[in-house]
């Protein structure tokens, strides 16, 4: 029982904010549990290493040691149980809409998929074999064997075959396709929109237009939904978004021609990220500062990459790409039964005065997580809660013109759009690279996917050592270099592996990327400063189709440009200051000082100080992350990034000095 209240002493000083005043008679308040099971509270007596006496009982007076008159979210969840019972559920709950996330981003690429192989249709040859119809109706490209995908001989083939011809002279004039055309679906076991609705040769960029017409849904959707979600709850917009992809979704495998897919597919782009995002900040809501790294990365690392990886298999397996667009629509309806299994957001409750809907919340996860809270505590919650609520106001008077209104400000706010710009942009071409990239395209996008799954887990275990600055410009860096590698090698195997590599790179900086925005820019405009950012990654990823569209040119084009920008974005990152270990700024006046005399060395993980009033090596303090974890999809409307941007660990790490 001693020994339990020594490992606990320093976590009273966080929880309740006041240690023993100095010289006091009692120092080092500490923990153990009575007979009963009740926590109880000690102090040690100073000079006394083992002497404890006790001061109070929680449970048997219900009263409170002394608490900060200040208290947030991140002390009450020490109290109630930092990742219980309840947080494992909800965080079990993240599958669905990491699968709906998965299916609606990537759906897309499987439903307008087009064989390299096709060729003009010409129904007088329909009685030959195919390669007596190509030896016949189609020429050759120049200076290659294969044959043109777009052209055909314009000839009479009725009198060429009376007169049993079966070898075009290449003299014969050419003309485009007539009669649509024929395609080669050995790979790809099902005909798609792209290729039932013929969008090639004159039309393949159709299917270009298309993405980027749903990154355009995206855009739209997130500021509407960020305004449903501030004014009437995080569940009613997360609800919302999922209903409307639903509902967009299902009507796709319906469209009848490129004008009709393109208007669902606008749709549908309102639930991207939406329909992931909110339910990811409401979990990391009611996580504990400790487990929110884990919690967040990992939830992207299993089940959005198992969904991911599952997809191209579920559309090869279904071989139709209708019956495939409404498999993975219509598991979205199930966001109707959200209300009953997901709280509502408690910092939002908060934001809209109903605190004690949120101390309602909190019990049941106390309940849940079988803790005791004593009664005095939620109310030095709830009256702490309105102050924030009074100062949370003073700051609607800031706005994102006042991130451009001083110089460092300024400068760092432009660095954060460009770089994220960058990865944004990087990411999605490498995402929709894969079917250029000369391996079956169903196999490529797998291996792709999967590596989600080691980019989160490394980066959950060296975010918060290596920081920020270094880590995203090395990983931009990578990601780089490697695409450039893959330019240097032919089709094949090692192409799709080093480009492969280039996609795992980019992972781990996505991840980093919006985390980093929202850490650096002052707390008064950090919501709409991050909201701003990331729409203008979604300006980039409409452009990131068109650079895949690139690979009609040269294949390798694509690729030489993810690369450059890859490494630009990493160079750009070191003008960046790092973030970790630091006081996070408040104010403009923190954020135009912040980062001024760091050196572009500096590591986190080397820099070490020495607490001048103890015999301790004191690391510093750290920022944990918490609505705005790293991940492969990102928060985008104010209200999701008002819900505790970042919090700061109250948890200081010592280590023994040597």
């Amino acid at each position: 029982m001693h020994q339990h209240a020594l490992d606990r002493q320093n976590s009273m000083k966080n929880k309740y904010g006041q240690p023993a005043a100095p010289g006091a008679a009692f120092t080092n308040v500490g923990f153990a549990n009575d007979e009963h099971g009740a926590e109880t509270i000690f102090r040690r007596k100073s000079g006394n290493a083992n002497g404890l006496q006790l001061v109070e009982n929680i449970c048997a007076k219900e009263t409170v040691p002394q608490i900060s008159p200040s208290m947030d979210f991140d002390d009450v969840l020490p109290l109630i149980g930092e990742f219980g019972k309840y947080q494992k559920m909800l965080f079990l709950l993240m599958i669905p809409f990491a699968t709906f996330v998965a299916f609606v981003y990537f759906s897309q690429i499987f439903m307008t998929l087009v064989p390299e192989q096709h060729w003009c249709y010409v129904p007088e040859l329909e009685g030959l074999t195919v390669e007596e119809r190509l030896a016949l109706s189609i020429p050759k490209m120049s200076g290659i064997r294969e044959y043109d995908n777009c052209k055909m001989y314009d000839i009479n083939y009725t009198e060429i075959l009376a007169k049993n011809i079966r070898m075009a002279d290449t003299k014969w004039p050419v003309t485009v396709c007539r009669h649509g055309w024929t395609y080669n679906f050995t790979g790809y076991p099902y005909a798609t929109v792209a290729t039932e609705q013929n969008w090639v040769c004159d039309d393949d960029a159709l299917p270009t237009y298309a993405q980027s017409i749903f990154f355009l849904g995206a855009i739209v959707g997130g500021l509407l939904f960020g305004w449903i979600a501030d004014k009437f709850g995080r569940i009613p917009a997360l609800v919302g978004c999922n209903l409307i992809g639903f509902a967009a979704g299902v009507a796709t495998a319906f469209t009848m021609n490129f004008w009709q897919f393109a208007l669902m597919r606008f749709f549908v782009g309102f639930a991207f990220d939406n329909c992931f995002t909110m339910m990811y900040i409401l979990v990391l809501e009611y996580v504990g500062p400790r487990y929110r790294t884990f919690v967040a990365n990992m939830s992207i690392a299993i089940f959005f990459t198992a969904a991911a990886c599952a997809l191209p298999w579920i559309a090869y397996f279904i071989a139709n790409w209708k019956l495939f667009a409404i498999a993975t629509s219509a598991p979205l309806i199930l966001v109707v039964l959200t209300p009953f299994f997901i709280p509502e957001s408690a910092r939002w409750l908060v934001s809209q005065g109903k605190v004690d809907k949120a101390i309602s919340i909190l019990k049941r996860l106390e309940k849940v997580n079988r803790k005791h809270v004593p009664t005095g505590t939620f109310q030095t919650f709830s009256a702490s809660c309105m102050k924030i609520k009074q100062e949370e106001n003073k700051n609607n008077s800031y706005s994102i013109i006042d991130l451009f209104k001083t110089p460092r400000l300024r400068r760092t706010t432009l660095l954060l759009i460009v770089i994220w710009m960058a990865i944004s942009l990087v990411f999605d071409g490498h995402v929709r690279n894969v079917s250029t990239l000369g391996v079956n395209v169903f196999v490529t996008f797998t291996v792709a996917c999967f590596t989600e799954f080691p980019a989160d887990t490394i980066l959950t275990l060296i975010l918060d050592k290596w920081g920020r600055r270094w880590l995203a410009c090395g990983s931009m860096i990578a990601s780089g270099v490697f695409s450039l590698l893959a330019t240097l090698v032919p089709p094949g195997i090692y192409f799709a592996a080093l480009a492969i590599m280039g996609r795992f790179f980019v992972n781990i900086s996505y991840n980093i990327g919006l985390q980093y925005a929202a850490e650096i820019l002052p707390t008064v405009v950090r919501a709409q400063g991050v909201a701003f950012i990331h729409i203008m990654g979604y300006v980039a990823s409409i452009i990131a189709p068109f650079v895949v569209y690139l690979e009609k040119v040269s294949p390798v084009l694509p690729l030489v440009i993810l690369g450059g920008l890859g490494i630009i974005g990493g160079l750009l990152a070191l003008l960046l200051p790092e973030t970790l270990n630091h006081d996070l700024p408040q104010t403009l006046s923190d954020g135009e000082e912040f980062g001024r005399g760091q050196s572009i060395w500096d590591f986190p993980c080397l820099t070490k100080k020495v607490d001048e009033d103890s015999d301790l090596e004191v690391r510093p303090t750290n920022f944990v992350r918490s609505a705005q974890t790293g991940a492969s999809l990102r928060s985008s409307t104010r209200a999701e990034l008002r819900s505790s941007i970042l919090r700061r660990s109250v948890n200081s790490r010592y280590s023994s000095k040597l």
